[in-house]
């Protein structure tokens, strides 16, 4: 992997996403970096510091300077080292924005009700939850159909800047088909989604990077049941 412009440490946990899609981006552009896994249950200094508002991973420092928020990052990694490896956001400036749209939409409108579907407390509520999510889930494979213009990844030919942001799910939607025995990306419902996900888990940097998926269960499993401890004793 190429060195880089100057030191790149990316501060992370395991089983993040979030994390994963800076990781994604680092490793598709061939870039050198040290990883430092956090403790979020007793977060570094250099972490707080790095990160005060959200106190949140990931954050990738460049020569000193920390760049918080993960698609923040992964626009990061593609401008600061444009020269360096293959681009992630498109050159046209509206085939930019409308990547940028749909990136937003990933974390807005399919992130917010998918991660409510371990949150919540009733059958009723993880039913609406469900249903929300996968109203996004049919929104996005048309977001592919717009993007990729029949083509493999959102960003046509090869892989661009949604398909990382969205390859950095890819391990937890796999893992919701486990821990609520329902499938995100159906063959059968969103064919486009399910052939990409199998496109995507064949790339070099998916590989290198992806979460095991039994080990994201039994994570999101011990999440759960500290969180039903927790409320128990409330």
């Amino acid at each position: 992997m190429a060195g880089g412009d100057g030191e790149l440490k990316l501060l992370g946990m395991w089983a993040s996403p979030f994390v994963t899609r800076a990781k994604l981006a680092l490793h598709i552009k061939g870039l050198s970096y040290d990883y430092v896994e956090e403790d979020l249950g007793n977060k570094s200094e250099l972490l707080l510091s790095s990160n005060p508002v959200h106190k949140a991973v990931p954050v990738l420092i460049h020569n000193g300077k920390p760049v918080c928020e993960s698609q923040i990052v992964v626009q990061y990694i593609d401008e600061a080292f444009a020269g360096t490896g293959p681009s992630l956001l498109p050159a046209d400036p509206y085939e930019r924005a409308v990547a940028r749209f749909w990136a937003a939409y990933i974390d807005g409108k399919l992130g917010t009700p998918w991660q409510q579907v371990f949150r919540v407390k009733t059958d009723e509520e993880r039913a609406e939850a469900m249903k929300q999510t996968f109203a996004a889930v049919d929104a996005l494979e048309g977001g592919l159909k717009e993007c990729s213009k029949g083509k493999d990844f959102f960003g046509g030919d090869s892989v661009g800047y949604v398909d990382v942001v969205l390859g950095g799910l890819v391990s937890w939607v796999k893992a919701t088909n486990v821990l609520v025995g329902a499938e995100l990306f159906d063959a059968a419902k969103t064919p486009h989604l399910a052939a990409w996900m199998d496109r995507f888990c064949e790339l070099d940097a998916a590989k290198a990077v992806l979460q095991d998926v039994d080990a994201v269960v039994e994570y999101a499993k011990a999440v759960q049941a500290r969180a039903a401890a927790a409320a128990a004793s409330n």
